[in-house]
């Protein structure tokens, strides 16, 4: 007995020896009033110092799940020991038809899986090495020593003050007139999200959006029972001759835009067609959720403003925004803007489901970007991408033999092959040669996209950027023809 003992992660050795004798206790392996060894033994059979055994011994006596007879040594307490259930129990027969789908429709539970070594074209999340440590580290401490005890207790619904005025005025130097809207606070785009979803009335049922879109905004839009009606993509965005022919035939509860750096196409909506977006959908009363994906990340032109600063003073667009893509995405600090009768509204759902966004999230943010580290690391990160972008793009027209490539930024490319040519033949092709990357037909509306992929590069070393893209072009002229 004890010999199995091992020390398996940095926890204190204490802390480790603690849990493996309670273990043995609960799993019934000690006895009730069975004596243990004494700290001398157990501390040489172990090759851990005395001390060690008697910190853990304290601990075990004072949870009262040990107890000591002075000068005989210590025994095991009174614990009912840990039974074997006889229960079995199909969970799936007690599951809601929103769960199942859920289920069904959980991307990161079909993908193929990666493995040490490939290389992955999958995420577009940022990159880790360019991550800005130490300062964010400065700014966890200059706030925790501001006001550490407010931070660690409970939050507001709404959210940090601090932050919000904050979002505020970064969003009004994107050309937001914020005077009648407001802010609250969430756990990422995706609650955002969710929290909108659960709040709209649903009168048509219907939702428009670009086609291609956004997978995660799909699958919410399915378990929320929406009918997505997707409209094609041109090269500068949405086609509006699709569009208003969709509003003139159907009625839509709200329309899903992502104008900047779209994913999955990676295209950024023209100046104009913002102007013209937001006098259509104005001009029938529907409501517009601005995905405000990637918008720092442009590299060819002069920023766009978003369409919510198109609306002046009226409150028929919904921003919802995110650093997730470019900054820290385990922060999960998200926001919404809209219409501040609206906003009332949503920060009650979002107390009545999660109580309020982590608040040591977004003080910690809030002196991040208060400090004027974001511009800085943002100016680092631009030139970092930009490169890769470029690389990335000059890999596809030199090996891939596409019928269109799109990507005007960003942290990703959209390939689409010639018709009838089988991505994800093509990718269980590339799998066997150590490359994976996103099928287009996740993103699509309508089952389309099966001849498209998208290439995320930000996670990659330029050779591999290279390499990656050279085998998927090799794969595609010799092992796909016919």
């Amino acid at each position: 007995m004890f010999s199995d003992f091992k020390l398996m992660d940095e926890r204190p050795v204490y802390v480790q020896l603690k849990d493996y004798v309670q273990d043995m206790i609960v799993k019934g392996h000690l006895l009730e009033h069975q004596k243990l060894p004494s700290t001398r033994e157990l501390s040489k059979l172990l090759s851990i110092s005395r001390n060690t055994v008697l910190n853990a011994y304290a601990e075990l006596e004072l949870d009262g799940i040990i107890y000591a007879k002075k000068g005989i040594g210590h025994f095991v307490g009174k614990v009912t020991p840990l039974k074997t259930a006889s229960i079995e129990m199909d969970w799936k027969q007690r599951l809601n038809a929103t769960t199942l789908l859920a289920d069904e429709i959980d991307l990161l539970r079909q993908d193929i899986q990666w493995q040490k070594g490939m290389i992955s074209f999958t995420s577009i999340a940022p990159e880790e090495k360019l991550f800005d440590v130490e300062n964010f580290k400065r700014a966890f401490l200059t706030r925790m020593s501001i006001e550490g005890d407010v931070v660690l207790n409970y939050g507001y619904a709404k959210g940090y003050k601090p932050l919000i005025d904050y979002l505020l005025s970064y969003m009004e130097l994107k050309g937001v007139d914020i005077s009648n809207k407001d802010i609250v606070i969430t756990n990422g785009f995706t609650e955002g999200l969710d929290i909108l979803l659960s709040s709209l009335a649903k009168k048509s049922g219907r939702v428009l959006c670009e086609n291609p879109t956004h997978h995660a905004a799909l699958k919410l839009f399915r378990l929320h029972g929406l009918e997505i009606h997707g409209i094609d993509m041109k090269d500068d965005g949405i086609d509006m001759d699709q569009v208003e022919k969709a509003l003139a035939a159907k009625e839509f509860d709200f329309a899903y835009l992502i104008p900047s750096y779209h994913n999955p196409t990676g295209i950024v909506t023209s100046s104009e067609k913002r102007n013209a977006i937001f006098q259509l959908f104005a001009k029938y009363q529907i409501p517009v959720v601005e995905d405000g994906f990637n918008e720092e990340l442009r590299y060819l032109s002069a920023h766009l403003a978003p369409l919510i600063a198109f609306s002046g003073k009226g409150n028929n667009i919904v921003y919802i925004g995110s650093f997730s893509k470019i900054l820290f995405p385990g922060l999960r600090v998200g926001w919404i803007l809209a219409d501040k009768a609206l906003i009332d509204c949503l920060e009650s759902m979002k107390r009545a489901r999660t109580i309020h966004t982590s608040i040591l999230d977004q003080a910690v943010l809030y002196q991040y970007l208060q400090d004027g580290y974001f511009e800085k690391y943002l100016k680092k990160a631009r030139s970092v991408y930009k490169k890769k972008y470029e690389l990335a793009r000059q890999a596809c027209m030199q090996f891939i033999p596409f019928s269109r490539i799109t990507g005007d930024g960003g942290l990703h490319l959209f390939i689409e092959l010639e018709e009838g040519i089988d991505a994800r033949l093509l990718l269980e092709k590339c799998y066997d040669k150590g490359v994976v990357f996103y099928p287009g037909d996740v993103f699509f509306t309508n089952g389309k996209g099966s001849n498209t992929f998208r290439l995320g590069f930000s996670r990659l070393a330029d050779d591999d950027i290279v390499r990656g893209i050279q085998i998927i072009g090799d794969t595609l002229k010799n092992d796909m023809r016919g």
